[in-house]
C-alpha cells in the first residue's frame, strides 16, 4: 500500500522567484523563458492569452509591454528555502521534489492536527505567513496521486485512490512516448491503462510500462524497500577552514555525489531521495531531502546540492557560521536499471566515465578549468558561443550575453566540444 501523502504546490513559482528578486515586478505582466517558450507567466499575462509553451514573439504580440526574464533555477530554489523552512514548523519530514513542489507523508501530523482536513488548513495558514498566498494543497495515497490531488484542492479518502486517478489523462504520468502510444491504442485514461493486465503491460512496455502501470493504480513507482540503505554509504567531507562561499561548498558537494552514485552503481543500485546535511562552525545542523523521479544521475544530484547549499548559504535566516561538514545520505535506493547503448551508439556508460574524469580535473585544477560551449544569441560565430564551467546547468541562452570564457572559432558551436 502506498503511503499517504500530503503534496504542497505552489503556483507559477518562476514568477514568485522572479518577484523577489526584483520587487518592481509585482502588479505587471510577467513571464518566465526556457529556450525562447514560456515556463510561467504571471496572472496578469495569462488574462491577455499568455499561456506556458507560448514562443516569445507570440508572448510579446499578446500582451504588448510584458516583462520578459529568463528561467534561473538557482534563484527559484533559493527561494523556495522559506517555504521549506515554514513547512518544517509543522512536520521534520519534508521531500522537495523541485522548487515549488514539496511533499512529506501525513501519519504523524495529521493525527496531530486531528484528521486530514484540519492538516490542510494548518499547512495553508503556515504558507500565507511565508508570503505565498497562491498554492494548492491535496493529500492522496502515494506521492503522485496527490501532486495531482493537489492540482484539485482536494483529499482523496483512504484507499480511494485508484477511483480518484482512473479519469486523469495518461498524460500526466510524465512519459510522453509511453503516453503517447497510448494514446494511439485508444488507452486515454489512467483507469483504462490500470485496468491492463500486469503481464500484458510488462510484455509490451517493458520496465518504463511496469513503473508508470504502479502509478496508475495508486501504488508507488518502486515496491517498498525490505531494507534501508547501509550506512556505510553514505559520503561525507570536512571543510577545514569552513567556508561561507556557494561555488567552494557546492564543488565539495559535486565531488560528493559523483563519490556516492559511483559506489552505488558499483553494487548495482541507484538513489532516488538522497539527503542533504551539513554542519557550521557555531554548531547548527541543517538537512534536507530532495526526492527525484527515477534515478538520480552525477549531474541532477549535483545540481540539486548546489541549489540546496544556495539556500542555506545565501538566504536570511539559514546558515549563521560557515560550513564545516557536508553529509550527503542516500535515503531511498532501487536496483539499478542497467546501461543500454545508444540506438545510433552512444554509451551512456562512457558518457558517466568521462564525466567523472572531468570531476577530478576539476579538482586538480580549479573549477572553471574545464569548460563547455553552449549556444546563445549573437551575429558573429564569437558571439553565438557561451561557454559554461563543467557541471552548470548548461541552459540555452539567446539573449546574446557572453560569459567569461569566449569561444575563438566556428568549432566552439558543438554543445557537446569539452576544453580543458
Amino acid at each position: 500500500m502506498a503511503t499517504r501523502m500530503l503534496s504542497i504546490w505552489c503556483l507559477d513559482w518562476p514568477i514568485v522567484a522572479a518577484r523577489a528578486q526584483e520587487p518592481s515586478l509585482e502588479g505587471v505582466p510577467v513571464a518566465v523563458l526556457v529556450r525562447s517558450r514560456v515556463l510561467a507567466a504571471s496572472t496578469e499575462a495569462r488574462n491577455v492569452g499568455v499561456i506556458s509553451g507560448l514562443r516569445r514573439r507570440e508572448a510579446e504580440a499578446r500582451c504588448p509591454g510584458i516583462e520578459i526574464r529568463e528561467a534561473d533555477p538557482s534563484s527559484e530554489a533559493r527561494s523556495f528555502e522559506v517555504v521549506a523552512r515554514c513547512i518544517e514548523t509543522l512536520t521534520p519530514r519534508i521531500e522537495i521534489e523541485r522548487p515549488g513542489i514539496l511533499s512529506f507523508p501525513t501519519r504523524g501530523p495529521s493525527r496531530y492536527f486531528g484528521g486530514d482536513e484540519s492538516l490542510v488548513a494548518a499547512v495553508l495558514s503556515a504558507l500565507k505567513t511565508a508570503g505565498v498566498e497562491e498554492a494548492r494543497v491535496g493529500i492522496a495515497d502515494g506521492v503522485f496521486a496527490a501532486r495531482l490531488a493537489a492540482r484539485s484542492s482536494i483529499v482523496v479518502p483512504r484507499n480511494a485512490t485508484p477511483e480518484f486517478l482512473a479519469p486523469w489523462s495518461v498524460v500526466h504520468l510524465g512519459e510522453p512516448d509511453l503516453s503517447g502510444v497510448l494514446m494511439r491504442l485508444g488507452i486515454r485514461t489512467l483507469g483504462d491503462f490500470g485496468a491492463l493486465p500486469v503481464g500484458s503491460v510488462v510484455a509490451r512496455f517493458g520496465a518504463q510500462g511496469l513503473e508508470a502501470h504502479r502509478l496508475a493504480i495508486g501504488e508507488e513507482r518502486y515496491p517498498p524497500a525490505l531494507s534501508t540503505p547501509p550506512p556505510d554509504l553514505v559520503e561525507s567531507c570536512v571543510i577545514d577552514p569552513p567556508s561561507n562561499r556557494v561555488d567552494e561548498a557546492a564543488f565539495i558537494g559535486k565531488t560528493l555525489a559523483d563519490r556516492l552514485l559511483e559506489r552505488l552503481a558499483a553494487l548495482g543500485l541507484a538513489c532516488t531521495r538522497v539527503v542533504i546535511a551539513c554542519e557550521t562552525e557555531h554548531g547548527e545542523s541543517l538537512e534536507r531531502c530532495w526526492r527525484h523521479e527515477g534515478a538520480l544521475t552525477p549531474a541532477t544530484l549535483a545540481t540539486r546540492v548546489r541549489w540546496q547549499l544556495d539556500g542555506w548559504l545565501t538566504e536570511s535566516g539559514g546558515l549563521s557560521g560557515g560550513l564545516t561538514l557536508l553529509r550527503l545520505i542516500p535515503d531511498e535506493v532501487i536496483p539499478a536499471g542497467g546501461s543500454q547503448l545508444g540506438f545510433w551508439g552512444g554509451d551512456q556508460a562512457g558518457a558517466d566515465r568521462a564525466s567523472r574524469v572531468f570531476a577530478r580535473v576539476q579538482g586538480m585544477l580549479g573549477p572553471d578549468s574545464v569548460v563547455t560551449a553552449v549556444e546563445q544569441g549573437g551575429r558573429t560565430p564569437i558571439e553565438r558561443v557561451r561557454w559554461v564551467t563543467w557541471g552548470e546547468p548548461r541552459v540555452v541562452d539567446f539573449r546574446g550575453e557572453g560569459g567569461k570564457h569566449r569561444g575563438t572559432g566556428m568549432r566552439g558551436a558543438g554543445a557537446s566540444d569539452v576544453y580543458i
